[in-house]
């Protein structure tokens, strides 16, 4: 099995564009969803780069799964953030393993970031904090949408 690398949106689906009313005749086109992932570790200290994201996209879930070497100690939080800004945190509830999910951040300006990373490639970071844990590892898988550098996508909406 192999990678590809491919420049934009991929638009996957049989009807590009509406022409009827029918099955068939109306747009069934979308984006897909491409992951990355990185391990961390809950001794990780400083700010560390979980990916790069391309201008435009798209983030859809960003989880964590303890599949391997639980913590010990109180649980730590990880802080995501796009930039500067914190867009969410995922706070694992027991040192058990599991697949934790971030919150998105509160707040309109900071959960924007999430919808559209911006105009430029995002570098998405976590830290760890809240904790004095020394062992556990888990996986962090970030999903998104591949769009245009402005957010968009060709056909850019639904129309029936």
């Amino acid at each position: 099995m192999g990678f590809a690398t491919h420049l934009g949106p991929w638009l996957l689906g049989t009807v590009k564009d509406t022409t009827g009313t029918a099955a068939g005749f109306i747009r069934n086109t979308g984006a897909t969803i491409v992951t990355q992932t990185k391990t961390a570790t809950f001794a990780d200290t400083g700010t560390v780069t979980l990916a790069v994201l391309p201008a435009g996209a798209c983030i859809t879930a960003l989880n964590l799964v303890i599949d391997t070497t639980v913590f010990n100690g109180t649980s730590p939080t990880l802080t995501i953030k796009n930039g500067a800004t914190t867009i969410g945190t995922i706070t694992p509830t027991s040192s058990t393993g599991g697949q934790y999910s971030m919150t998105v951040t509160t707040t309109v300006a900071d959960a924007a970031k999430v919808t559209n990373v911006g105009t430029t490639d995002a570098i998405i970071t976590y830290t760890v904090s809240g904790t004095t844990v020394t062992t556990g590892s888990g996986t962090l898988i970030i999903a998104y949408i591949v769009r245009n550098s402005d957010g968009s996508a060709y056909p850019t909406a639904f129309t029936a």
